[in-house]
């Protein structure tokens, strides 16, 4: 498995690129999570797209949204793996390219997430520091969290 790890502006993302990114998102969130928000919240237009491809095939994506956007610190949203690949580390992959595009696009300043409960080990693991208590979002507990440690992971 050879993984290309792609960051595009909303702008010059292809047809086919938005178009596999929606379905990754929809597949996740709505098929597996039965999430009962709308995906499509209009931060996507200004937002950083991180898309891992293994070949042609999606299997991660990340949306990095700019500080001033979700919240006064950048953010990491929509993180998605697809459900053939999980398992195989591309969640934590993912994750650590997600943070460094970050600083690279928008400066080693503090990022802010809000993270599904069950994976704050997770983002402990990277550097995030939970910073309020749980609370329903799309019907599934969440945790906001924050990273302010700006060394690369």
């Amino acid at each position: 498995m050879t993984l290309q790890f792609i960051c595009k502006k909303f702008e010059a993302l292809s047809l086919i690129e938005l178009y596999r990114i929606l379905q990754i998102r929809n597949q996740v969130f709505y098929v597996e999570q039965r999430c009962d928000d709308l995906d499509l919240d209009d931060r996507d237009q200004q937002s950083y797209h991180l898309s891992i491809y293994d070949g042609d095939i999606l299997c991660g994506y990340a949306r990095l949204l700019p500080p001033g956007l979700a919240y006064k610190e950048m953010s990491i949203g929509r993180v998605a793996v697809s459900l053939t690949y999980r398992g195989k580390n591309i969640g934590r992959q993912l994750m650590e390219v997600s943070i460094e595009e970050c600083y690279a696009l928008f400066g080693k300043t503090d990022i802010k997430i809000s993270g599904q409960l069950y994976l704050q080990k997770f983002y402990e693991s990277l550097g995030f520091e939970k910073i309020s208590e749980v609370y329903l979002e799309a019907g599934i507990e969440h945790i906001k969290m924050k990273k302010t440690n700006y060394e690369t992971v």
